[in-house]
């Protein structure tokens, strides 16, 4: 320990090092603003959107005076709030939606309209603190250490240092562990600041610290494994930046490619077009053949199927429900695809580090696909919630009041935060 912190002091007096320290803390702490700042926008917009609905509802609703036109013109809002540590790891709130305004129309058609494309996997991309760790971290510690033996050995001073150090050989490795350290140290320092405010639960906290260790802990036996080899700088550099490339980005993009290819999956826009066409044929098509088609799901409606007249209401609702009951085995087959596509690269994530420790953070901060298909989950509940909740009204079961009409259901995520 006493030579470990020997080292450390003397990194500390390199000006390369302190440099390279400065780096690492503000990009850090660039990393965790930028997130915030975006989870805050977020949140900001989630305060509008239902302050915005529930007024919404509350003018919309007096006005109608049956359940079909209350079921037409009052939206709903659903969303996925962010988690307390979505800050760190934007995840895939910045590709997918992570909010929708309902109503019991078709629900495929709701979801894709306002889907900007498949969802898919996750990668890495934008500046947070994932990011941070997964990619500029081995960066900047391939840049402190990959000259370390070579410089020794090219001033002739490798031999003297070894045989004059108390640690003989090793003392090149606490050098690298000094950095390393130092380097956790100047990422780490603002994460940890940033606990103060966010009330992120102890053990949670101690995964993520742990995380980046075991992180440095790896490009830091990279590192050694190439530096301490008879090679001269430039081309341990060479080797590391090689390395660092084939694992942050080569191997995740190939494991992306195979996976897209090897599991094929449904487009949002075909599952869109399939629910449109089902629901603008069934005006032309007798209205006998779109209520079987809807008892065949809902039987317990069957004695109030009838429709004596060219228009009403549960008919419209009907053959709403087929076209998303048509459009369902293509929205199965994509989430069940997503799935399988993100749990092969969970796999693929064993073979680069810098992936697996993207998708533990972003798993850690609940912005990872798994979420996302637990909110699309959520979303469909609740619309069902919605549509059992009028099917009575619509079908003479029960009468249409304001009254019956204070009982809406409102959502409420279906994951407690």
């Amino acid at each position: 320990m006493s030579d470990l912190l020997h080292e450390i002091r003397f990194a500390l007096n390199e000006k390369v090092v302190r440099w390279t320290l400065l780096i690492a803390f503000l990009l850090s702490g660039i990393s965790l603003i930028n997130g915030w700042l975006a989870i805050q926008h977020q949140e900001d917009q989630l305060a509008v959107l239902k302050s915005e609905t529930a007024a919404d509802q509350a003018h919309v609703l007096p006005t109608q005076g049956d359940a079909g036109s209350a079921g037409y013109y009052v939206f709903h809002l659903t969303y996925d709030p962010p988690s307390k540590l979505a800050f760190t790891a934007m995840g895939m709130r910045d590709e997918l939606p992570w909010k929708h305004r309902l109503r019991i129309l078709a629900l495929e058609g709701q979801i894709y309209e306002s889907d900007p494309g498949n969802p898919e996997l996750s990668h890495l991309g934008s500046l947070d603190f994932a990011y941070v760790v997964a990619i500029i971290l081995p960066l900047l510690l391939i840049g402190l250490l990959f000259d370390l033996d070579a410089r020794e050995r090219r001033e002739s001073r490798y031999e003297l240092l070894c045989a004059t150090s108390i640690s003989g050989e090793r003392v090149l490795l606490f050098r690298a562990c000094a950095r390393a350290v130092l380097l956790f140290a100047a990422i780490i320092a603002p994460f940890l600041a940033a606990l103060l405010f966010s009330n992120v639960a102890l053990a949670t906290s101690l995964s993520i610290v742990l995380a980046v260790m075991i992180h440095t802990i790896f490009w830091l036996g990279v590192c050694r494994i190439v530096t301490s080899r008879k090679i001269e700088g430039v081309t341990a550099a060479a080797t590391l930046f090689g390395l660092w490339l084939l694992l942050t980005s080569i191997i995740p993009l190939a494991g992306k490619l195979v996976a897209e290819q090897s599991i094929t999956v449904p487009d949002g826009g075909d599952i869109l077009l399939t629910q449109r066409e089902t629901v603008n044929d069934a005006w032309d098509l007798p209205k006998p053949a779109t209520m079987d088609r809807f008892v065949e799901v809902h039987p317990e409606w069957s004695e109030g199927a009838a429709v004596n007249q060219p228009f009403e209401w549960k008919w419209y609702y009907a053959f709403q429900q087929v076209g998303d009951q048509e459009a369902q085995p293509l929205s199965t087959a994509l989430y069940q695809g997503i799935t399988r596509r993100d749990q092969r690269m969970a796999w693929v994530s064993f073979f680069s580090p810098p992936l697996l420790i993207d998708r533990w953070l972003s798993r850690t901060a609940k912005t990872d696909v798994a979420q996302h298909l637990r909110y699309i989950d959520c979303v469909r509940q609740f619309h069902s919630t919605l549509r059992h909740f009028h099917y009575p009204m619509l079908f003479g079961e029960e009468p249409y009041s304001e009254e019956k009409m204070e009982q809406l259901p409102q959502f409420e995520p279906c994951q407690t935060r």
